[in-house]
């Protein structure tokens, strides 16, 4: 019990004196060597800009934040819609990789703000535009990985459940491959949603949304302002969502590798 109580006060008093480390540097050489709130806000000037930002009555924090968690989640969700089932479809079934692959190597590499115009173009600026935008580079780490997993599904375990009378190709996939993709499944969503987050602040940066709230949105319009300390808030407040967004994502799937891990005992 000791050592575990130990290790916990490792685990959080290490991570926290190095945070404090890099705040004191950073408070010292903003003000002390860069000299230049333009150039380097201190970490005093960030502080007291997030509070104005979060609690001002100009602020629009907290709605830059819904609004940009809605369009992560559009996105999200029409990555996870379209790119699983088409990853399971190339991964089993040979005909279907054979006529998609070359249709995915071709878009793939094209970089997801690339389709900024076409997004403004066919959605307006509408929370489906920058939807749109996320949806394209969360899309493809999901299909391959999805594919991986199935394509690297045991022969044994098709073959033994054949043996046992589970001959469709709806129930292999549904009680073989679905289970034994499911690590490389839920790599690629990971993979995913940190794509997809910072393609987040490109679509909102240059346009894609309704072009009044969001976090990429309005980082810009701080910077054209020449407000670097709210620029500097908005930056780290991407980050900590987009911490948290992982977080959230891996207790869920170890909850439920533990789940399955107890069913099967």
């Amino acid at each position: 019990m000791r050592t575990k109580n130990k290790n916990t006060y490792r685990n959080i008093l290490i991570p926290l004196a190095s945070v404090g480390v890099v705040i004191l540097v950073w408070q010292i050489v903003a003000v002390y060597v860069v000299g230049n709130t333009f150039k380097l806000p201190s970490f005093t000037e960030v502080v007291t800009a997030f509070i104005a930002d979060m609690f001002g009555t100009r602020g629009t924090l907290p709605t830059d934040i819904v609004v940009s968690l809605y369009h992560f989640a559009i996105g999200m969700a029409a990555a996870l819609i379209v790119g699983i089932p088409t990853g399971i479809c190339m991964g089993w079934f040979r005909d279907i990789d054979i006529a998609l692959n070359p249709i995915v190597e071709i878009i793939r590499p094209i970089p997801p703000l690339a389709w900024i115009p076409f997004a403004i173009i066919w959605f307006g600026l509408t929370h489906a535009a920058a939807g749109f935008i996320i949806f394209i580079g969360a899309v493809f780490p999901v299909i391959i990985n999805t594919y991986t997993g199935f394509r690297n599904v045991p022969k044994v375990f098709i073959e033994a459940a054949r043996v046992l009378g589970c001959t469709k190709d709806s129930a292999l996939i549904r009680k073989i491959g679905f289970p034994s993709a499911i690590p490389e499944i839920t790599a690629g969503i990971r993979v995913s949603m940190g794509i997809g987050w910072m393609c987040l602040v490109g679509a909102e940066i240059f346009g894609a949304g309704t072009g009044k709230y969001g976090l990429g949105k309005n980082l810009w319009t701080y910077y054209n302002l020449h407000q670097m300390d709210s620029v500097v808030v908005y930056m780290l407040v991407l980050g900590v969502i987009g911490i948290i967004i992982d977080m959230l994502f891996r207790h869920y799937v170890n909850k439920q590798t533990m789940r399955w891990q107890n069913t099967m005992e």
